[in-house]
């Protein structure tokens, strides 16, 4: 119940209770050992649901036990209140529907409040995509080496782009890929996604040679003891960051990693792919996810029309 006394919460600074605070460290652990979810989700949903529990704390309640959906609800006002985006209340409903059905499954709630909490409706917003030729023009220009040869860095960076467009693997994906999760003779790469799942990816012929390139020319320059069986490293040497990896995509093609990967399944679509083996390729779970993500220009539409509808 929320212990207010008819008026509104005052914020204040001060550390969680033990109830509180043990159930939050309880949920970041199931995140990341049991649900396998990347540092980068674990961080973001506990980030939410940490300030969901300052709200709780503000409100007076102190044990897990007493959060019901009235303070989810009144959490949820604040945010908009405070003229938070839909996305962001969206994203955060869902954090807090995730912390309360973990409570509820654990015993730490009697009923999962959660399950009744609704959230606005927000309209997905697809990346932009690279045209064929825009692409090409790209990736038909590879390093030049000079009398130094080819500088490392450059090497990667085609490496890394040659390989997001070929796959339209995730940014953390690449970055976790090791040397021996590529196999060049089956021109395929081992992939661990979303969840730890693996799934097994085909890779063009212009992209394995890049990638090879950049092992035999490029790796060994930047290599150190931090570098283990990383792929793609940094410039000291550690596995490459997802971030520096964004910001080479962003300034080579001019849209991020997220916008390589929805080109490559859109012109997969458009080379006449099914939907399905799109959704594989993807990684995705649910074809309604794919169909979301990707789309079909308009030409292909008509094109299709044309050829198959008998009163085209």
């Amino acid at each position: 119940m929320l212990h207010t006394d008819g008026m509104r919460p005052q914020l204040v600074s001060e550390p969680l209770s033990p109830s509180l605070a043990a159930a939050l460290a309880a949920f970041e652990r199931h995140l990341g050992a049991e649900r396998g979810l990347s540092p980068h989700t674990v961080r973001a949903y506990v980030g939410d649901v940490s300030a969901l529990l300052g709200h709780v704390m503000n409100c007076g309640i102190t044990d897990i036990a007493e959060l019901d959906l009235s303070v989810l609800r009144a959490w949820l006002a604040t945010q908009h209140s405070a003229g938070q985006a839909r996305t962001t209340i969206a994203r955060r409903a869902a954090a807090a529907r995730a912390f309360t059905a973990f409570a509820h499954e654990r015993g730490l709630l009697a009923h999962d409040p959660g399950s009744r909490l609704g959230s606005p409706k927000t309209q997905r917003q697809l990346p932009d995509v690279l045209a064929v030729d825009e692409i090409v023009a790209v990736l038909d220009l590879p390093p030049t080496a000079d009398s130094r040869g080819s500088d490392p860095v450059d090497l990667r960076d085609w490496a890394i782009m040659e390989l997001l467009y070929a796959t339209g693997i995730r940014v953390s994906e690449l970055c976790g890929l090791d040397i021996d999760d590529i196999d060049e003779a089956r021109r395929t790469i081992r992939v661990l996604g979303k969840g730890a799942k693996e799934r097994v990816v085909p890779v063009g012929v212009p992209a394995v040679r890049a990638v090879d390139r950049w092992r035999q020319a490029g790796r060994p320059a930047l290599v150190t003891f931090q570098s283990g069986a990383a792929l793609f490293i940094g410039a000291r040497g550690g596995r490459l960051d997802p971030r520096t990896a964004r910001r080479v995509v962003q300034a080579q093609v001019g849209v991020g990693p997220h916008g390589l990967r929805h080109t490559a399944a859109t012109h997969l679509l458009e080379g006449g792919a099914d939907l399905r083996s799109v959704q594989e390729f993807l990684g995705h779970a649910s074809l309604s996810t794919t169909q979301i993500y990707t789309h079909v220009s308009i030409e292909r539409l008509v094109s299709v029309y044309q050829r198959a509808h008998p009163r085209a």
